[in-house]
């Protein structure tokens, strides 16, 4: 089903405009403009410069590196378009930030996550398009449709292409061993399993690592990573345990504070991560990282969404084709 490329706009907050802008260039549209300025006292003021009265909205904005001020820029857009009177609204978060904070973990908490959900509709979103939520259940939420992209597909195709032999996944905690089973079902190899303790925010203690990586490179597979102690930690685990080599793949990139220092010296040979999270100067010194784009799977997934078409079809995308 062909669509009218006049029937929808794209627009664009400002947290990611570089993604933002090859999404629109796969769609063959130009982003919409927005104006967006800041008070003397920080408020944020947003302005849509075009109309989008009985049209389909499609709003990119990613929730990191200044997670506060991208959801508030966020909500305000949302609610600028709801009160202009677009047909529909569709907030596309390649990051979606606050998702690690998704259940009671301890007394006198937040479930961050769901308040987010709760804002995000009150605001006026008719529908959530995202990447690798960091819990699925986040999708549960929601009152409104919530299509959870996967990267795996095109991440596994960009480790394939480097022509690894002998790989063993390994999952760097407990929490990703789903992931790391579905790489490892992808590229047709086994898996292992490390677990760890979080000594606090920015450190971990591997305990014990339960698969044989001895002579065997070793892909890391996690969705996620802030401050990279985790990879760091799991990539030298694995190199004590006798593992030849040692590769990464992370779809979120954060990586804040002393995470590049982490990675450069640790035994990681190549880090393979998207670009949901903008690649930015604190990046400089990470030279093993080589960035896969999300651009044309977030694109060719807007397209499913304005034909009534399937998006599971995007799941199934690495076959023997390099």
């Amino acid at each position: 089903m062909e669509v009218d490329p006049d029937s929808y706009v794209v627009i664009a907050g400002s947290s990611h405009p570089k993604l933002a802008k090859e999404i629109a260039k796969h769609l063959g549209v130009d982003l919409g403009e927005v104006n967006s300025e800041t008070f003397p006292d920080k408020e944020i003021s947003v302005q849509i410069l075009e109309s989008v009265r009985g049209k389909d909205v499609f709003v990119i904005q990613t929730i990191a590196l200044e997670p506060n001020v991208y959801l508030m820029e966020l909500l305000i857009m949302i609610d600028a378009l709801k009160r202009a009177s677009a047909r529909s609204i569709v907030a596309v978060i390649p990051y979606f930030g606050y998702a690690r904070q998704d259940r009671k973990d301890k007394p006198r908490v937040p479930i961050s996550a769901k308040l987010v959900a709760n804002l995000l509709e009150k605001a006026g979103a008719g529908r959530i398009l995202t990447m690798d939520l960091h819990a699925g259940q986040i999708q549960g939420f929601f009152d409104i449709p919530v299509d959870n992209l996967l990267s795996l597909p095109l991440m596994a195709k960009a480790f394939q292409r480097l022509e690894i032999d002998d790989v063993v996944v390994v999952s760097p905690d407990v929490g990703s061993i789903k992931l790391a089973r579905d790489y490892a079902q992808l590229l047709g190899v086994d898996f292992a399993v490390i677990d760890k303790i979080r000594s606090s925010a920015t450190e971990v203690e591997i305990t014990a690592l339960v698969g044989d990586i001895k002579g065997k490179n070793v892909l890391l597979a996690d969705d996620m990573s802030s401050t990279g102690g985790t990879l760091a930690s799991a990539a030298k685990a694995c190199h004590e345990k006798g593992a030849s080599r040692v590769f990464c793949s992370v779809t979120h990139g954060v990586f804040v504070g002393e995470s590049v220092k982490r990675i450069e010296n640790s035994p990681i040979e190549v880090l393979l991560m998207s670009n949901t999270v903008p690649v930015t100067d604190r990046l400089d010194g990470l030279t093993n990282a080589q960035v896969v784009s999300v651009g044309s799977h977030f694109a060719e997934a807007i397209n499913c969404i304005n034909s009534a078409g399937s998006i599971h079809s995007l799941y199934n995308l690495i076959g023997s084709k390099k």
